[in-house]
């Protein structure tokens, strides 16, 4: 086993099936998609809690045209808040640990996507679910990456507005 990792190849494996690889490397940890797909370093929260975080963002606003990196992202701006906000990271952190805790162990790690959904719906009022959530709102559908991926062309103000750009052009839907 290489020194800088601290999975066994046990964990590894059973991580690499439910979509998510946690490498721990120096003070934060770097987190892998799918077939090392995207990757996506972990500053300020640990690889695990990250990698939760991806998985239950991926659950709360599930598309499938959207990749797994998109949702790292959205979570990299939760980590880089926790930075300056130890209240926040508290959150982040003990959430987590609950989630995994009503998972009878990794959240990440459930395979039945109806028995994740349970548990966020159990949880859906709480402090943490809220916080996480409304990151998503921003930090998912901000993302003008994402943006043609749902047919959204941007902006149109400074083009003359959507009259004469496509109002009535809805073959995306």
């Amino acid at each position: 086993m290489n020194s800088q990792t601290n999975l066994s190849r046990r964990a590894a494996l059973k991580a690499a099936g439910a979509g998510l690889i946690v490498a721990g490397v120096g003070a934060g940890g770097l987190v892998f998609g799918h077939n090392n797909a995207w990757a996506a370093k972990a500053e300020n929260l640990d690889a695990d809690t990250f990698a939760t975080l991806v998985q239950m963002s991926r659950d709360i606003y599930s598309h499938d045209r959207l990749e797994d990196k998109y949702y790292a992202a959205a979570v990299s701006g939760l980590d880089k808040a926790a930075k300056d906000d130890a209240a926040l990271k508290a959150l982040l952190s003990d959430g987590v640990a609950g989630l995994n805790k009503a998972a009878g162990g990794a959240y990440s790690g459930l395979s039945d996507a109806d028995q994740r959904m349970a548990l966020l719906k159990a949880m859906e009022g709480d402090g943490f679910f809220q916080k996480v959530r409304g990151n998503l709102v921003t930090g998912l559908y901000n993302n003008k990456e994402v943006w043609p991926l749902f047919g959204y062309e941007g902006a149109s103000a400074d083009k003359g507005g959507y009259i004469d750009r496509g109002f009535n052009d809805i073959n995306w839907l």
